[in-house]
């Protein structure tokens, strides 16, 4: 006799269920309907739906969440099965796998000195994994989705780029290179050119993502942070505006700024 199922268990096997029930005949149409590639754009809406959630600090938001990001997983796993590809089960072995042959120094017996090492230990790794499917070998940089937002995936690059020792030395070095930039770009504005004033722009958002690795402040969630702030500071000069029956329309920049620099005293005196 098997022996009973554990909690989480259990869970699993009751969304599997319950994912069988929707496609199965007499299961719902719209379900029935779905394949792998309508399923993409839920799948990105959840992924963001996600993080918007763990930004907020809502930790029922962010359990409901991290389910409908879950069941989608389920719903694509389910229909792999159904085309003959691999199923839900397959999936768990495959990440568990690949997590045990990532994490030598934690289920074998190699030694690390911190986490730089622990990343370069992954990336060759991955190598020695594509050399053994006999897959042609990979960039170094290779492998970030072109897809990823760009600040995502500058830090992205410039983390594997790091990875096999091409990096500045230290994060003061970083910044130097952002001040570098920022004469640049201001060069290039003077100079009225469209077009190398774009260059000079991506350039530099591009050494202030490398900077934000460097100090463990990932650029963009700082952005996204900072644009949070941005819009509370912007509805409460909105809302101030109109108690005095204007809006920022027909109000001075001076009036504005006045609201704004209020906005930005309420939020330090609530931290």
């Amino acid at each position: 006799m098997p022996p009973p199922m554990s909690e989480p268990e259990k869970a699993v096997r009751r969304l599997l269920d319950i994912m069988d029930r929707l496609r199965d005949p007499g299961g719902c149409p719209w379900d029935r309907e779905q394949t792998l590639r309508t399923l993409t754009p839920y799948l990105l809406e959840e992924a963001h739906e996600l993080i918007e959630a763990i930004e907020a600090g809502d930790v029922a938001h962010h359990k409901e969440e991290l389910g409908d990001l879950l069941f989608q997983v389920v719903f694509q796993a389910r229909i792999a099965r159904e085309e003959g590809k691999f199923d839900f089960a397959q999936v768990c072995e495959v990440i568990s796998d690949k997590l045990i042959r990532r994490h030598p120094h934690v289920f074998g017996d190699v030694a690390v000195s911190g986490s730089g090492e622990v990343v370069r230990n992954w990336e060759r790794i991955k190598a020695e994994e594509r050399t053994q499917k006999g897959q042609a070998p990979r960039s170094a940089i290779g492998g970030v989705p072109a897809s990823l937002p760009a600040l995502v995936r500058a830090e992205r690059l410039t983390e594997k780029a790091g990875a096999v020792g091409f990096d500045w030395p230290d994060a003061k070095s970083v910044l130097g290179k952002v001040r570098e930039e920022l004469d640049e770009l201001a060069e290039a504005m003077d100079a009225g050119s469209r077009e190398r004033v774009e260059h000079e722009i991506g350039d530099l958002l591009f050494a202030v993502a490398n900077l934000g690795r460097w100090v463990k402040a990932h650029p963009e969630e700082a952005l996204r942070g900072t644009l949070r702030r941005f819009e509370s500071r912007f509805h409460h000069v909105e809302r101030r505006l109109a108690e005095r029956g204007k809006s920022p329309r027909d109000s001075t920049l001076a009036e504005m700024d006045a609201l704004w620099d209020e906005a930005k005293q309420r939020e330090k005196a609530a931290d």
